[in-house]
């Protein structure tokens, strides 16, 4: 694992359900209803795996930028 973690949230998946910024608000803000990460590549963070697990419609995935190996949401 590298150390450093690559997160996006699918626009079209997305309800707006504010999940992950309640879970890492440090990591996740609402823009016109919809989840946008505060930065793409991050440090490895249990704040945003546990948003992307919680998030009603796995909007949010996690990826390690080593090897594009899926950290979240656990398959």
């Amino acid at each position: 694992m590298s150390g450093t973690w690559r997160v996006r949230v699918d626009p079209r998946r997305c309800i707006g359900s504010g999940v992950c910024a309640g879970a890492a608000p440090k990591h996740f803000v609402l823009v016109d209803g919809l989840s946008t990460p505060v930065a793409e590549l991050i440090t490895p963070s249990e704040p945003v795996t546990d948003a992307a697990d919680s998030c009603p419609v796995e909007a949010i995935t996690v990826r390690d930028t080593a090897d594009d190996r899926l950290i979240a949401p656990e398959p």
